[in-house]
């Protein structure tokens, strides 16, 4: 669908179209307060549309701060925490303004802290805020009416002019709902069964949402109220408007910490709301944002003032869905039921470069280091290492945590650099930990080293990791269209891992290596099952190499997106080649390897220089020192051009190349 359809469907209201895209109703914004007023810009609009901030200091305790558009700020108003029972707030701390892209924060948050933020945009099929004044008998019906436009799959409701548990109302099931849950508690639900008078798409009872002893019940004579209302697997967003971005449901725990206990969402997820309805147990608040990776899950608990905790390895995303592990009361305790809201990950599709893609000159410190100003928050970091040749290049990534590093020429397994590499990855770059160590990332004070920092995203690149089965399967991946450059590493396992690519330009019977400089091999079906890929999955043979048994293994999945980025393969001539990626202003990134026969993987970059002169150029399949005195490749406005300067290496007469661009 082109920008002009989709702006032509939203003027009119929608009707048969598309709602958009989780990025312009949800956002997960990570920040460190200055000690005063601070805009947050995460385009979501608050202000036009409406919706709910809700915010919870990380580094320490304090109470959840939950604020929302119709309830508004100041008096009338405030924050309500979700860790307890207490009345609207009245004021504004903490909180200034929603904004058309954002929101605004005051002094309250003191410079000492991190802080994560949750905004949910009020949008049909997503989320809506209503607020009602109760009117008596807990035992009557009451129905109170809803923009979502779908039939809720969760609902919270918290009294504003009294003190009050976080009534809950959670799908259980295709018919059955959990209530007599609170958010504000460990208790297991009072009740989980099918209503009495079941949420429908226009309004919610509150007959049934809690029992009605002591008084306890969201429906009291004068009292006001504000519901928090969620869809479950609504469709109604994407470029087709066919495409969920919201899941609420429950699944039962396995206990296993080796054996993944699956979910199926039908989608990857980026944000989890967990509660265990059989027993007491903490509420889990997870997102990706944060960690919820193969290095540990970072949780903050709703019902408590408690600090961010970082441990073990508890929920993980996949292309699909979400993987639990550990047998824990709070998110896998074996045989116990378990209720979710899951949020789909960004999906939109990048229309520049500068959007997925950034190269950064980094000169060692040696102690923390924060890099920002990169315009997002990568999920790829790489790590080229210029001046030294003990280390090469570095490789890590979010899915497998910042802690997790492996390295492009050497078939060792990933290694743990426990902060002296990556720290995090920041909403606007990354952070370095303090290297005194010698890791190469920050190491060496006043060496200079180069970033490739890359963004997953729909039509350009994606990351997917797997455990290996030991026979022939299909991998699922979130590119959106099909790969043509695949690069796989063994994380751990039986053996020593190369790093086999997949490449568009050789056969699926073929293979190539990222650690190796040697012309393409014959792998005939073990590597990639003589399969193309396809938009949905990727294949895989029964080699050890891709799919040994008891390995881990990572994914890097890349393809072509007009004005973004080119995989594609040029012949040499030993004169000058211009190589069309369709760019309008260059390449920032060039990665070029031989594939008939033997050939360095050359990578240069616009940071370090791709001039009419000497270009340097790092190797990815060798530890050596950056080469800074060749002029093998120039500007070119569409791409690049190979000079007749590299008919001995990537301009060779007759010799074939792939090559990765990005604009």
């Amino acid at each position: 669908m082109s920008k002009l359809t989709k702006a032509l469907t939203a003027a009119a209201g929608n009707a048969g179209g598309t709602l958009g895209y989780v990025e312009d109703v949800f956002s997960t914004y990570l920040f460190t307060p200055t000690g005063g007023v601070d805009t947050h810009v995460n385009g979501i609009d608050l202000a036009g549309e409406g919706g709910m901030v809700w915010q919870k200091n990380r580094s320490g305790s304090g109470s959840h701060i939950i604020y929302d558009t119709e309830r508004g700020l100041g008096a009338g108003g405030g924050y309500l925490s979700s860790n307890n029972t207490n009345t609207q707030s009245g004021s504004s701390t903490y909180f200034t303004s929603f904004n058309s892209d954002g929101f605004t924060t005051d002094a309250n948050w003191p410079s000492s802290i991190n802080v994560a933020s949750w905004s949910f945009r009020k949008a049909e099929k997503f989320f809506d805020v209503v607020t009602y004044t109760g009117a008596g008998n807990p035992n009557a019906s009451r129905q109170i009416t809803h923009n979502l436009g779908s039939v809720p799959g969760f609902i919270l409701i918290k009294a504003t002019s009294t003190t009050s548990d976080w009534y809950v109302c959670a799908k259980s099931g295709a018919t059955t709902f959990a209530t007599g849950l609170s958010l504000n508690s460990t208790a297991a639900a009072g009740y989980n069964g099918p209503l009495g008078a079941a949420p429908t798409s226009t309004y919610f009872d509150t007959t049934g949402i809690f029992d009605a002893t002591a008084g306890n019940y969201p429906n009291q004579t004068g009292v006001t109220y504000v519901a928090y209302l969620f869809a479950s697997d609504a469709g109604g967003f994407g470029d087709d408007g066919d495409e969920s971005i919201i899941k609420c449901g429950s699944y039962v725990g396995t206990g296993s910490a080796t054996v993944p206990n699956h979910v199926e969402l039908g989608f990857e997820p980026q944000y989890w709301l967990i509660k265990n309805t059989t027993r007491a147990a903490d509420w889990w608040c997870i997102d990706t944002m944060r960690g919820a990776d193969y290095s540990g899950t970072a949780r903050l608990f709703p019902n408590t003032s408690g600090a961010e905790v970082a441990a073990a390895i508890n929920v993980v995303p996949t292309a699909t869905g979400f993987d639990l592990y550990n047998n824990n009361d709070s998110h896998n305790r074996s045989g116990d039921n378990y209720i979710y809201i899951a949020i789909r990950r960004p999906m939109k599709t990048p229309e520049s470069g500068t959007e997925v893609f950034d190269s950064e000159l980094v000169t060692a410190t040696q102690a923390t280091k924060i890099v920002t100003g990169i315009g997002f928050s990568p999920d790829l970091v790489i790590n080229g290492v210029r001046s030294n040749a003990n280390y090469g290049q570095q490789v890590t990534d979010r899915l497998r945590g910042v802690n997790k590093q492996l390295f492009t020429e050497y078939t060792s397994s990933e290694s743990t650099t426990n902060g002296t590499a990556l720290v995090s990855l920041d909403m606007d770059g990354f952070t370095l930990g303090a290297d005194t160590g010698g890791t190469g990332w920050n190491a060496y004070s006043g060496y200079t080293s180069v970033k490739w920092a890359f963004k997953r995203a729909t039509g350009f690149f994606d990351v997917v990791a797997y455990s290996g089965t030991g026979v022939a399967r299909t991998v699922n991946h979130n590119l959106g269209v099909v790969p043509e450059l695949i690069i796989l590493k063994g994380r751990s396992g039986p053996i020593a891992f190369n790093w086999p690519v997949y490449s568009k330009s050789i056969l699926n019977t073929e293979s190539l290596f990222l650690n190796y400089p040697d012309g393409k091999g014959n792998v005939n079906n073990t590597y990639w099952n003589s399969t193309t890929p396809t938009n949905t999955n990727f294949s895989l043979g029964s080699s050890s190499q891709v799919n040994a048994s008891g390995g881990t293994f990572i994914a890097y999945l890349f393809a072509t997106l007009a004005g973004v980025s080119k995989v594609g393969s040029y012949t040499g001539t030993g004169s000058n080649v211009d190589v069309d990626c369709g760019f309008s202003a260059g390449a920032r990134f060039i990665l070029i390897k031989r594939t008939d026969s033997t050939g360095d993987w050359y990578v240069w970059d616009s940071v370090r220089g791709i001039v009419a002169g000497n270009d340097p150029y790092l190797l990815l399949n060798s530890a050596a020192a950056e080469v800074t005195s060749t002029d093998y490749i120039d500007p070119l406005a569409s791409g690049f051009t190979v000079t007749s300067n590299a008919s001995g290496t990537v301009n060779v007469s007759g010799g074939n190349y792939i090559f990765l661009a990005i604009s």
